[in-house]
């Protein structure tokens, strides 16, 4: 196989990302692209996130997840705590987020520490969401080899059946992390791949430091 993508090119040109226009905090920043983009571009789901980790091999390991929230202080997401991810997190908390807006030639690109959150919030996550994703979360095994996928489908149906006319409780090895970043890149894409590099760099007094960087 040669599969040559040389040829593949796009100008971009939509936006550009200057300091005059922009907050001295990135979390600002991030609100307002985000319902930008949510408004304005067909994204499908805005919140998609790659969240990378270093796993428990040595090997650092990508994957999508949905972003659930964001405050000043984070961005929260929920998962297994026993999956692949939560055990490399629970090892190693230093984590990159990272969101891709083509329609918007955007890039958001987060360095963070990631911490659990308060049962509670992840309590009340839990029981907002729909049943079946509740009983998802009570049958996979996450990351965890089984034997095909009839497995699953009579896992789920005992808890059907279990559950059935109950409230489903939240299994204590399922929640939410939080990533408290200290470092965020907001990209912008330009013309001739002169793009707009904006770096928020949180100091030792809590202050967040902004520089350009070179594309």
């Amino acid at each position: 196989m040669n599969t040559d993508l040389g040829d593949y090119r796009k100008s971009y040109q939509k936006h550009e990302l200057l300091e005059e226009n922009i907050s001295d905090n990135p979390m600002e920043v991030f609100q307002n692209w985000f319902h930008e983009v949510d408004t304005n571009f067909n994204v499908g789901e805005t919140n998609a996130m790659t969240i990378s980790t270093l796993g428990l091999d040595g090997y650092p390991k990508s994957r999508v997840v949905l972003l659930k929230k964001f405050t000043y202080e984070g961005f929260i997401f929920y998962t297994n705590y026993e999956s692949e991810k939560g055990k490399a997190i629970a090892q190693n908390p230093n984590v990159c987020l990272s969101f891709f807006w083509p329609q918007a030639e955007r890039q958001v690109i987060i360095k963070g520490q990631a911490e659990r959150i308060a049962e509670n919030l992840s309590d009340g996550y839990f029981e907002s969401r729909p049943r079946g994703s509740q009983l998802g979360a009570l049958v996979s095994n996450q990351s965890q080899p089984i034997e095909n996928r009839e497995v699953l489908e009579e896992k789920l149906k005992s808890y059907e059946t279990k559950f059935k006319g109950k409230e489903i409780p939240r299994p204590k090895f399922w929640g939410g992390f939080i990533v408290k970043p200290v470092e965020i890149e907001f990209w912008q894409g330009r013309p001739n791949r002169l793009h707009d590099r904006i770096r928020y760099r949180l100091d030792e007094d809590f202050n967040w430091n902004i520089d350009r960087l070179a594309p």
